[in-house]
């Protein structure tokens, strides 16, 4: 189909079609020659040729048109209708033809030059469609849309621009012609044009934050840094209550080793209901590593984390939970590692690191209903296994916690180091039977792919 088919003028065509035949002819009129009911006939014709076309009977269509022409030939409709007919047919040079014949008749028809251009447009004949889009452009702007397409697909990428510009200063600005833009940026490179272009809008509308934004990203991403700095701190002196701001400002501020201003954006956008989770994750991320190296300021990672209104995603929860892991808070980390597992309850990296938080912490029964639960959905995940049968080990359980290591070890592939480990607690778990005699074969195992180490 077009790129812009116009559904509610073709569905006004099919209505009007039949009135426009029938105002045609005047049926009530006393015949005034001898041609009888030839006036009758072209009727039943052409209803005949409606009704096979709306059953998709579309070459009977023809037959039942055909034999309107044989009767009357002057009536432009009827071309119409076979060019129609002659489009679903695919028969495109009978319908180009008969279309034609039609514009000849009425040449200011919009429902026939819509048609035309359907049938070049199926055909891709691009060159042929732009002729008769700029016919149509005159009928409804909406068609300078597709104008603007063809012109891409031509690559004839500046008329294409001026298509649109000449569009948003009628219409103003929307997402799908600056997504068209952007992509003739895309497919030429021109970083220039694509930012003279965000320029000339923030000129005539300055209030538009999303113009700005869009202009500090194409500076960033042109490695334009200090230009992107200026521009946001532009949008700011504009509106000091822009959020999304602090999207990029807290960057800037932190390779500019402005830390309480990076720390106040980072804050600000975590605590920011509008902005997205996954946004807010790539954020928070950033802030973990910043307190990593800088853990004086953990105070205001937690003050953000911690705020009851800030909604975190899986992912930040996640990320969260190995913050805290490593700076030895264990219960942070466990509850942030739950929170997130609630949301992403079937994520195996989470499931595991759970477990071995509980180990950690020495809850070995609920480390050993998790395992037990997370075999269900990963039976095949030997470090499961290894976990289950430590806690078992822990809970006086080695026989149970024999079964699951040995099992475990089928799964194992080219992993020395867990191998090891399955050793240790194997050997640890036959002390406990009293098989020394095992117990000591296994001590060997492990120490032998130690000195291998």
């Amino acid at each position: 189909m077009k790129p812009n088919l116009n559904i509610t003028k073709l569905f006004t065509v099919l209505l009007l079609v039949p009135m426009f035949a029938l105002a045609q002819v005047d049926f009530n009129k006393k015949p005034d020659d001898d041609l009888g009911n030839v006036k009758d006939e072209y009727q039943e014709h052409f209803f005949e040729a409606l009704k096979q076309k709306g059953i998709e009977n579309y070459e009977r269509a023809v037959e039942a048109l055909q034999k309107c022409l044989e009767i009357d030939n002057t009536k432009p409709v009827i071309y119409f209708e076979l060019g129609k007919n002659y489009n679903q047919l695919k028969n495109f040079g009978a319908a180009e033809d008969a279309l034609k014949k039609a514009i000849s008749m009425q040449p200011d028809n919009e429902w026939f030059l819509d048609e035309l251009y359907d049938v070049y447009y199926r055909q891709d004949d691009v060159d042929n469609a732009i002729k008769t889009v700029k016919q149509l452009v005159k009928y409804h702007p909406d068609y300078k849309m597709d104008l603007a397409t063809l012109y891409i697909k031509k690559e004839k990428f500046n008329t294409a621009l001026r298509v649109l510009d000449e569009l948003d200063q009628e219409l103003g600005t929307n997402d799908l012609r600056d997504q068209m833009r952007n992509s003739i940026y895309n497919k030429t490179g021109d970083a220039k044009d694509r930012i003279d272009n965000l320029k000339a809008r923030i000129s005539a509308n300055p209030n538009n934050e999303n113009n700005h934004l869009q202009l500090i990203y194409r500076y960033s991403q042109t490695g334009k840094t200090k230009k992107a700095f200026e521009a946001a701190k532009e949008l700011l002196r504009i509106k000091p209550d822009s959020k999304l701001v602090h999207l990029a400002l807290y960057k800037f501020y932190l390779d500019g080793d402005e830390v309480d201003k990076a720390v106040a954006s980072m804050k600000l956008v975590l605590n920011t209901p509008e902005i997205d989770g996954q946004v807010k994750s790539k954020v928070l991320q950033d802030f973990v590593k910043f307190v990593e190296k800088n853990p004086q300021y953990q105070k205001d990672l937690i003050e953000a984390t911690d705020n009851v209104d800030t909604e975190k995603n899986s992912e930040s929860l996640s990320n969260l939970g190995a913050y805290y892991s490593k700076t030895g808070d264990k219960q942070k980390a466990l509850k942030n590692y739950k929170e997130a597992l609630r949301k992403n309850p079937s994520d195996f990296k989470l499931l595991r690191d759970v477990i071995l938080i509980q180990i950690e912490l020495k809850n070995y029964e609920q480390a050993l209903t998790d395992t037990n639960s997370a075999l269900e959905l990963y039976p095949a995940q030997p470090i499961l296994y290894l976990l289950n049968g430590v806690s078992n080990i822990n809970l006086s359980q080695p026989q149970k916690a024999i079964e699951n290591l040995e099992m475990g070890l089928d799964f194992l592939v080219e992993n020395p180091q867990m191998e090891r480990d399955f050793y240790l607690q194997l050997s640890q778990a036959y002390k406990l039977v009293n098989n020394n005699a095992k117990s000591r074969t296994f001590a060997k195992k492990a120490e032998a792919i130690k000195v291998q180490q």
